[in-house]
């Protein structure tokens, strides 16, 4: 009662000092902000004031709360007088906050005009915006955007209107747009407050910021508040509540249409210019303007000069492009024209969107040596250049970017280096320091890219292969399976353009090896002297086991050293995994080679029950394109024998094609591991009953290979499941279930084959429900010794642990309390002691119930009417 005395005090003395003030004058508004330097600020807040308002006298600073539980007082710095009695008022401050955070930034100044439709005694509502501020040092510094065109304006009864707020980022961050809901006092939502009513739709286009309204059906002022909200590298760094007025009027006046206008796209250093065309159906004069983030440069704005004349007019847009334009946020322009109608002035806008582009680095050109790839190109035409991205593939790809389409295609180059420095102009390609291997034509492209992210249209490709003086592998084929007495065969080129006058020989190849398919940890070398040998079984391994890989080196003797020549070749053998499954089996080729295997041939012969070696022959039974192949209509239980047979190749001619290579044989059975797909699972509860009731259904396709349902249960949202339960029909779908902790509870079915596969329940999505309220109370209570309902007590109940209930009179004075769930209050007050009197008693009574997320606190409140001594006498 005394909170809400207070409450009510001090909405009195707000409307008194409202009224008292003549303070009834603000219209709209927003708070933006300009980063000067470390946690310091330059804020500027814009209000839109009723001009005649003798308010705004008083008004040459307004308080801003920071979000730091600090406040300052701005001064206003600039007053601009509008048309229709709109000033625009403009207070600028500085602010240091203490340090990283997210500060919520709010003005609150009472109040707002009077006889705004769609907020409630709008007179004595506070006016408020606010803005969020996030500063982290992972983001970087941040300024708001800007906007560009003042969020007051008019709309036509019954006809179609749209407003732009022509946000501006400065940093070039993203931006979306959305509704929300007109702020008041301390930057809180409005209670009552509504949208406008609309005859259609009411909407913000949350990409171009347009808001639509389609159309308004009564007259009057209105407020909306539109919530622009900025982004960078898909994080939210801040928003901006911006609150606009819009005055409805009647009138035979429609707006003004400009026509059509295409977006745009520019390389830096270019000119843009196109034309802008407005006509007016009632051939009023029309006034044609534009605002938007091109004009706000300083060094080549663009231009648009702003016009009024007869319809049609028209005006050219142009725009002297540089490099300091480029970013990767398109720019926004927005036109605006207004006719000059004596009735009301209505307005149309259409926007264009204009994208500045970086020209693309020129005269890439590359130069081979036996391991890397020189790059060369020319100065880039943009100092401010973040610097460069390089992309590679292996062969030439025809491309030509299309307008506006910047970057690498997509899955076709590979990424290889990122360098910094707008004033490189070169590159070497080592395959980040280990060698590019042979046998391949390299080509390559570059970008451009800036601090915001913008990428450069892609230049020309240049392509070149290796000088040939390293070893090039061919061959690391298995020639024998075995655990201890396994082969691989290896083949090589030659040697062939290295500088014999620096590396005069003699000379020798060395291989090394590792188990697996990993090119990393060799050891275990063997040398091969001379130029000429090319081939190496390598004996007495474990193929069945384990993959290899090798890797070669070509070295000259100088003195008692040998001397690496160029780079080492690398390449595995191909080894086989089965992965059984229901009368299938899946088999896996992995591989690591320098050469792209094409074709997989695939061998299959049957086994014995031991799988013994045998000498019957493989059937080749398909080819493939991909390291992996299903082998369907099989036997469970049966073994069968796996070989398969690599085709493969270089891009370069010059080495042979194709190259062929075996894998190690594998006996494997294929085995039902599968179980069969998940359960559609419904649930359903019966709160008289405390029964809950499951119902399932079942993919066709899985139907057959389900032998029974194992029903899961658990108590709480994450907890552990419990099998309850089997269903061993296998055409049954539904199950009862009566919990006995609660009714809220989770379940999964899970269908089970004859083999006992299933899926866990932790791997499949568990259903829940929680949907009973279990304990309710009675309105009537007759405790006057007739022995009936003598007693006050709940209705029939389940799954409480207590209650906290108290039981007041008229007078608010407690006559009861308890924690029992069962009450069983005989109408005696616990502080008289005394049979209380007939009339209406309040309770107020906290039930501890146990739910799905444990134990929940659900909050009763109401009367109870009580009839103690109707003709009956209570005896003490």
């Amino acid at each position: 009662m005394f909170a809400f005395f207070k409450y009510f005090v001090s909405l009195t003395l707000v409307s008194v000092f409202s009224f008292s003030g003549f303070a009834t004058h603000n219209r709209a508004g927003e708070i933006t902000y300009e980063h000067i330097s470390g946690n310091t600020y330059k804020i500027t807040l814009i209000t839109y004031t009723y001009t005649p308002s003798a308010a705004n006298e008083s008004r040459n600073q307004l308080t801003i709360q920071w979000g730091d539980d600090t406040q300052s007082d701005i001064p206003r710095t600039s007053i601009v007088y509008l048309p229709d009695d709109i000033q625009k008022n403009t207070y600028v401050g500085n602010h240091t906050f203490p340090g990283a955070g997210v500060y919520v930034i709010i003005m609150s100044d009472p109040n707002r005009n009077a006889n705004i439709v769609n907020i409630p005694e709008s007179v004595t509502v506070v006016f408020s915006i606010k803005t969020i501020l996030k500063i982290d040092p992972l983001i970087g510094s941040n300024n708001t955007p800007i906007m560009l065109n003042p969020p007051v304006d008019k709309a036509a009864l019954n006809q179609p209107f749209i407003h732009n707020p022509n946000a501006y980022d400065p940093d070039g961050d993203s931006l979306s747009y959305k509704l929300s809901i007109c702020l008041g006092n301390d930057g809180l939502p409005i209670p009552n407050y509504s949208y406008p009513a609309a005859s259609v739709s009411l909407s913000v286009d949350p990409i171009s910021g347009d808001f639509i309204w389609n159309s308004p059906v009564t007259l009057g002022e209105y407020n909306v508040a539109i919530e622009i909200e900025e982004w960078r590298n898909g994080i939210k760094i801040g928003s901006i509540i911006r609150d606009m007025q819009i005055e409805v009027e009647e009138t035979d006046n429609t707006a003004p249409n400009i026509q059509a206008i295409q977006n745009y796209c520019v390389t830096a250093g270019s000119t843009i210019n196109f034309t802008v065309t407005a006509t007016d159906s009632e051939n009023d004069n029309i006034s044609l303007s534009a605002t938007g983030g091109p004009f706000e440069f300083t060094v080549n704005p663009a231009v648009f000069r702003d016009t009024t004349g007869a319809s049609p007019i028209s005006q050219t847009f142009n725009w002297n492009t540089e490099c300091i334009h480029i970013r990767k946020q398109a720019y926004s322009v927005l036109f605006r024209a207004v006719d000059q109608n004596p009735e009301v002035s209505l307005t149309d806008y259409e926007s264009a969107d204009i994208e500045v582009i970086a020209p693309a680095p020129e005269n890439l050109t590359s130069s081979p040596t036996g391991y890397s790839v020189l790059l060369s190109w020319d100065l880039y035409s943009c100092s401010n250049a973040s610097g460069f991205k390089i992309y590679r593939k292996q062969g030439s790809y025809p491309y030509t970017p299309a307008n506006c389409e910047t970057g690498a295609p997509n899955g076709i180059y590979r990424l290889v280096s990122v360098i910094e420095g707008a004033d490189l102009t070169g590159f070497e390609d080592t395959d980040g320091g280990i060698g590019l291997p042979q046998g391949f034509s390299y080509c390559y492209r570059i970008t451009a890219f800036f601090e915001d992210g913008a990428e450069s249209y892609i230049s020309a490709e240049t392509c070149c292969e290796l000088t040939r003086s390293a070893p090039v592998m061919t061959e690391t084929s298995v020639k024998h399976t075995d655990e201890t007495n396994g082969s691989i065969h290896l083949t090589w080129m030659q040697v062939q353009d290295f500088d014999a006058v620096n590396y005069p020989g003699p000379y020798k190849y060395t291989i090394e090896s590792v188990s697996g398919t990993q090119w990393e940890n060799f050891s275990n070398p063997v040398d091969i002297f001379g130029i000429t040998d090319t081939t190496y079984t390598d004996t007495l391994i474990n193929t069945k086991d384990n993959g290899k890989s090798y890797k070669i080196n070509f070295f000259s003797q100088n003195g008692a050293n040998w001397e690496q020549v160029g780079v080492p070749s690398y390449s595995s053998s191909v080894f086989l995994t089965g992965i059984p499954g229901d009368r299938r089996m899946t088999i896996l080729m992995s591989e690591n080679t320098p050469w792209n295997n094409k074709q997989y041939v695939i061998y299959r012969k049957n086994s014995d029950a031991d799988c013994l070696p045998n000498t019957s022959s493989f059937d080749s039974i398909t080819t493939v394109t991909s390291n992996f192949y299903t082998d369907y209509g099989l036997i469970n239980g049966n073994n069968y024998w796996y070989l398969v047979k690599t085709i493969g190749e270089y891009d370069l001619n010059y080495i042979p094609k194709p190259i062929i290579n075996y894998s190690q044989e594998i006996c494997v059975s294929p085995q039902d591991i599968t179980p069969p797909c998940a359960v559609n699972l419904a649930l359903e509860s019966d709160c008289d009953l405390f029964k809950n009731y499951l119902t399932w259904s079942v993919n066709e396709n899985c139907a057959e290979d389900i032998d029974n349902f194992l029903i899961f249960y658990s108590n709480s949202l994450e907890g552990p499941f419990q099998l309850i339960d089997t269903v061993f029909d296998n055409t049954q779908r539904n199950y009862v279930h009566s919990p006995e902790v609660s009714l809220g509870a989770c379940y999964v079915v899970s269908a089970q084959d004859s083999a006992g596969n299933y899926i866990k329940p932790e791997n499949l999505i568990r259903s829940c429900i929680d949907d009973c309220s279990y304990y309710e109370l009675p309105n009537v209570f007759t405790p006057n010794a007739d022995g009936l309902n003598d007693l006050f007590i709940p209705y029939p109940y389940k799954f409480v642990e207590k209650i906290d209930m108290t039981i007041y009179n008229r007078w608010g004075s407690p006559v009861f309390t308890t924690n029992n769930p069962d009450i069983n209050w005989n109408g005696i007050d616990s502080e008289t002691n005394r049979p209380v009197s007939d009339g209406v008693y309040y309770y107020i009574c906290d039930v501890y119930e146990k739910r799905l997320s444990g134990i929940v606190v659900r909050n009763l409140s109401g009367t109870i009417r009580i009839f103690a001594n109707s003709g009956n006498k209570r005896q003490n």
